[in-house]
């Protein structure tokens, strides 16, 4: 019977521990340095504030329009707006016109 040596029999109890270690510091490392880690926290809050100003703004636009199509219902469509279009699809503007944009 071979007798095995003290340092291989250390090394072979070891290796599990080791093996462990080493895959708990791969996931503590992407857990802080990955792409949605400790690192990226400040990156993604300065995403979200540009998001929120430009959903803002898309707000305003979509109430805007909304009050456009509004003001084209069939039932009770506004004049001033429909007269406008109409001129603005026909090219036809008398030279004395003056055109005020609308002010919601």
């Amino acid at each position: 019977m071979t007798k095995r040596s003290p340092l291989r029999l250390m090394l072979r109890r070891a290796l599990g521990p080791a093996v462990l270690l080493i895959v708990m510091a791969i996931f503590g490392t992407y857990a802080v340095l990955g792409p949605n880690g400790a690192r990226a926290y400040g990156d993604i809050k300065r995403q979200l504030s540009k998001r929120d100003v430009e959903l803002a703004a898309l707000k305003q636009k979509r109430a805007e329009w909304q009050n456009r199509v509004g003001l084209l219902d069939p039932k009770k469509a506004d004049p001033d707006m429909v007269d406008e279009l109409v001129r603005k699809k026909l090219n036809v503007a008398h030279p004395d016109d003056v055109i005020l944009p609308m002010q919601p």
